[in-house]
């Protein structure tokens, strides 16, 4: 449930005394009491759960037939080319940079598009020194050679289809399918298996429709995780897809500006599984300034606002915030008393 925070500051403790206590010498009959206004604080917040999560994006296809003898890679792990990604029947499976699947073993006198992207996955582990010309030619035997004897199989100089798999970028930080990928599962070539993490986590609040309405794009948020403090601010709301035909609403965040609103931070979200992290959303910004109570205020026939003096004089303010009760004004001083509540009074001397 979301709570109301009033921000007061220190200096006005009358907000739980002196507004409800009649000031000294007002007879116990009269219909106002008054009170000091002084300086302080208001604005208020919503608390509220926020969930983080790391969309998946389908990267890459296995290709190896047989059984999972080893996963070398953590949920979350960047990777770069060459990485080993897990092992089948003990013969490892690496990752590469490429938009050409692998869909054939690769040995001499072979062409094409996988073939440029094996020769750039040797030229940058160091074992091709030549252009990636698309052309398995000797050069590009003599690196696979090197290639596999540094992995510990057999140095036959033939990539078969199952040794690599190829993703559309790489550094990248991983995830393997792993209730397809487990030591011990059977594989037989063509399973999805590796997904690419977003950027960032997806950070959401789902809300009512009237907490939403609190929540218009631009509404400044602090998002906790663990000791960390993030900014971030409303980026869109949308009906909540899962409770179609309810009031709920999914709203969105991303960083001041559209930057990052976790940065570093974002390894502490979990990857496998919805992070909830607390949020505390600014509905009303904090102002400084002179603090009253929301009925010292009086409504004037010129749309104007006033509160009222001890003596009966009204006087003009311009309200520059309010919140629960409390608003700050512009327009008189701090320690002049106010009655509360105002009422129909003599005109502001000039």
């Amino acid at each position: 449930m979301a709570t109301l925070i009033l921000l007061v500051g220190a200096g006005i403790g009358w907000a739980g005394a002196q507004v409800f206590r009649p000031a000294a010498g007002v007879p116990q009959e009269a219909s106002f009491t008054t009170v000091e206004l002084v300086d302080g604080e208001v604005g208020s917040t919503i608390r509220l759960n926020a969930e983080a999560r790391w969309e998946r994006i389908p990267a890459g296809t296995n290709q190896a037939a047989g059984t999972v003898t080893s996963v070398a890679v953590d949920a979350g792990a960047e990777v770069s080319a060459g990485a080993v990604l897990y092992a089948v029947d003990l013969r490892p499976v690496v990752v590469a940079a490429g938009e050409t699947p692998a869909f054939r073993d690769l040995a001499r006198s072979a062409s094409g598009a996988d073939v440029v992207q094996l020769q750039g996955l040797l030229g940058s582990l160091g074992f091709f020194d030549g252009t990636a010309d698309g052309t398995f030619g000797p050069a590009t035997e003599r690196a696979v050679k090197a290639w596999q004897r540094s992995l510990g199989v057999t140095s036959d100089g033939v990539v078969r289809a199952g040794d690599i798999v190829f993703v559309p970028a790489l550094p990248s930080r991983v995830v393997l399918d792993d209730e397809l990928v487990f030591r011990g599962a059977a594989l037989a070539g063509g399973e999805q298996v590796v997904f690419a993490l977003s950027p960032e986590p997806v950070f959401t609040l789902t809300v009512g429709t009237e907490q939403a309405a609190l929540l218009p794009v631009g509404t400044a948020v602090q998002i906790t995780m663990q000791d960390e403090v993030w900014d971030a601010e409303a980026a869109g709301q949308e009906p909540d897809s899962a409770t179609m035909g309810t009031d709920q609403v999914v709203v969105t965040f991303q960083g001041p500006g559209g930057a990052s609103i976790c940065g570093a931070g974002c390894a502490l979200i979990p990857v496998e599984a919805t992070g909830i992290l607390a949020a505390e959303v600014v509905t009303v910004p904090t102002v400084t300034g002179v603090v009253a109570p929301s009925s010292a205020l009086r409504s004037e026939p010129d749309g104007g606002v006033s509160v009222v003096a001890e003596d009966g004089t009204a006087v003009p303010v311009h309200v520059l915030a309010q919140a629960q009760g409390m608003v700050v004004v512009d327009g008189v001083p701090a320690g002049m008393r106010v009655r509360i509540p105002a009422e129909d009074v003599s005109p502001a001397s000039s």
